[in-house]
């Protein structure tokens, strides 16, 4: 009877893409994702702008005033809970695959110095630096940062377009001295960006980013991560997290059943410089780089990867499948659900004109007017703003309580006024009746109302209404000045 022969090498693993070219994949998405949604515009608001320019906030194409500001907690309560849910899910895998930093390390380190260049001999191979005592890898790191440099540019235009619109950017470069403040705001984001990427490299992620420390508190034994199989492989270190084995053969005569070849692939492909078989460390940002090294190394000898992307239950404690959808996940997709739906309802209550309304210090005056009637006025100040994109008339209408409507009456202005994008328009408002609304000899009557504002050519759309008061003198004072 013939023996089975398990596949070996390019037939085991055939079919098999490493999660490297598929990082590489999904960095393109993010990329171009990121550079065409500041061009995006409908009905000429963006997906997302924040102004400090136009004083304006823009989200999911609908323009919103600072004084709307209040759905930014919201946001940023989405966003932060959002990569936290992540974090408890699938470790630091929003470092590994979405995080800024990283991708412009694997641009540079990759793309750059090692595919285009040539100072790198191997992808694989992180821990050797390049030999820069030769004078044509002096000019390649030259010709390599200047390469940044000019990406860096980029990345730092495209930051800006979600605070300054990309049609405000382009006019604005072109005179830089009128906008110092944003030409100094890219300088500065490009400065820090080829220090980040060329000098500091992973050690912005190992030593300054504050989210390395956070996940510890975050991570549970369901948590997905990169992470060694000692069953399989055997124990490379010690309880005191010690080398312990360096040869395959010292760890053979110790444990007969160990796979680990301890040809360290593992860890000279790690661009945070670490040994995944030492456990769990906050340096590492899951960007799975071991997995496809161990997957390479033990797929030629027929066998599955010793490192996986899998959990400590699953893997190293072996109780059991992974579950994804556990409690802990379940409550913050329920959180992000209802801050979602709060943003969204709170969102839909845009007002498209923003009205302030302040009575002046003069309670009243009153008149008597060429036909023989008593008139008390009251002036106010209104503040109207028109958060739309182009000009409108404005005019509003008083709701009196009942029993009293249509006795206060509107003196000035008499006809709509226009107000221009953006601008906060001051208007002098009066306010009077004619009538006999209360009869009170004690004291002034405070009456409620109700002012309804709108643009003339959108009363459906453009419309909001404020509360505020009409003052009524007392009934001796109306007396006084009929007999006047």
């Amino acid at each position: 009877m013939s023996e089975v022969v398990s596949p070996k090498g390019k037939e085991y693993l055939s079919g098999w893409t490493p999660w490297r070219i598929r990082r590489y994949w999904f960095y393109g998405l993010i990329t171009i994702f990121a550079l065409v949604v500041p061009w995006i515009r409908v009905g000429g608001n963006h997906l997302f702008l924040l102004s400090f320019d136009k004083l304006k906030l823009h989200l999911m194409f609908i323009q919103f005033d600072m004084q709307e500001l209040y759905l930014m907690p919201f946001l940023l309560m989405i966003l932060f809970i959002g990569i936290f849910g992540i974090t408890v899910l699938g470790g630091r895998v929003f470092c590994g695959w979405m995080c800024p930093q990283t991708i412009f390390r694997v641009v540079y380190r990759d793309l750059i110095e090692t595919k285009l260049l040539g100072l790198r001999k191997r992808i694989k191979n992180k821990q050797q630096e390049p030999d820069y005592s030769k004078f044509e890898n002096k000019i390649k790191r030259l010709v390599g940062i200047l390469l940044w440099t000019g990406l860096a540019f980029i990345a730092a235009a495209d930051l800006m377009w979600y605070f300054v619109p990309p049609e405000d950017f382009l006019a604005y470069i072109q005179n830089p001295m009128d906008h110092t403040v944003l030409i100094g705001s890219i300088l500065g984001i490009v400065a820090f960006l080829v220090y980040d990427v060329i000098f500091l490299q992973e050690n912005f992620c190992v030593y300054v980013c504050p989210y390395s420390r956070i996940q510890s508190v975050l991570y549970d034994e369901d948590t997905v991560m990169a992470i060694y199989n000692p069953n399989r492989g055997g124990d490379i270190y010690d309880e005191n997290k010690e080398k312990i084995f360096t040869k395959q053969k010292d760890l053979l005569a110790v444990n007969t059943n160990a796979e680990c070849t301890t040809c360290e692939s593992c860890v000279t492909v790690c661009p945070t410089h670490i040994d995944i078989r030492k456990g769990l460390q906050l340096e590492c940002i899951n960007c799975l780089e071991c997995v496809d090294a161990c997957t390479e190394v033990m797929g030629k000898l027929g066998k599955p990867s010793l490192v996986e992307w899998s959990s400590e239950k699953e893997t190293l404690f072996m109780k059991g499948k992974t579950h994804y959808f556990r409690p802990k996940i379940i409550g913050y997709m329920a959180i992000l659900i209802i801050v979602s739906v709060i943003l969204g309802m709170m969102g839909s209550k845009k007002e498209y004109m923003l009205l302030n309304i302040n009575k002046e210090n003069r309670l009243y005056s009153i008149n008597k007017t060429d036909d023989g009637k008593v008139r008390v006025d009251n002036a106010y100040t209104f503040l109207v703003q028109n958060t739309l994109n182009e000009d409108h008339d404005y005019y509003f209408d008083v709701i009196a309580p009942e029993g009293m409507e249509g006795k206060i009456k509107i003196g000035e202005p008499e006809k709509p006024f226009k107000v221009k994008p953006g601008i906060v328009k001051k208007k002098v408002v009066v306010l009077y009746t004619d009538e006999m609304l209360v009869k009170d000899d004690r004291k002034d009557t405070v009456i409620p109302i109700t002012i309804r504002a709108y643009a003339t050519d959108a009363k459906d759309k453009v419309v909001v209404t404020r509360q505020s008061t009409f003052t009524f003198p007392r009934e001796d004072l109306v007396e006084e000045a009929e007999k006047n």
